[in-house]
């Protein structure tokens, strides 16, 4: 019996992050995605092609204090999550996770969904920048275009 596609996004997710084996990543749950649709429902987004989940986005808006602590490595990135208070003008966006599935690379999803979030949190939120700790040449590449396409300075950790 083959892998259902969330099956499929949960294996890519370890393989690439390696949550379980980083106890200063952030690990997503009930109660953190809960907690980010408070922030903005805009935080998390996926495309399902009608049978699960083929991309998810994840995005983290948080002060600019925040942000600098984290790409200096005084707080990791459980605690930036931990730290950024509900209810605040956001002015930071961490571009936390981007996940596509190998056959639905390519074709856009992963841009569409980030930007269209970004989209939705730039009216809600005075966001000065993007920040991102990528893990792929792939993330590096997405993050810079998105950089670019905002017109938004990009620091990375």
């Amino acid at each position: 019996m083959s892998k259902s596609n969330f099956e499929k996004m949960i294996q890519l997710s370890e393989e690439i992050f390696s949550v379980k084996n980083d106890p200063n990543q952030l690990s997503i749950d009930e109660e953190v995605m809960q907690q980010l649709t408070k922030m903005h429902p805009n935080t998390i987004s996926k495309y399902d092609d009608g049978n699960g989940p083929v991309s998810w986005v994840l995005l983290i808006p948080t002060s600019i204090e925040l942000m600098n602590q984290f790409i200096s490595n005084k707080i990791s990135e459980k605690d930036l999550f931990e730290k950024t208070p509900l209810g605040i003008p956001y002015e930071a966006l961490y571009l936390c996770s981007a996940i596509t599935l190998t056959e639905y690379r390519n074709k856009g999803i992963t841009k569409k969904l980030i930007t269209n979030a970004i989209d939705q949190l730039l009216i809600d939120f005075p966001i000065k920048t993007l920040f991102v700790w990528s893990f792929t040449k792939e993330g590096d590449l997405l993050s810079d275009k998105l950089a670019l396409h905002y017109n938004l300075p990009l620091l990375k950790k």
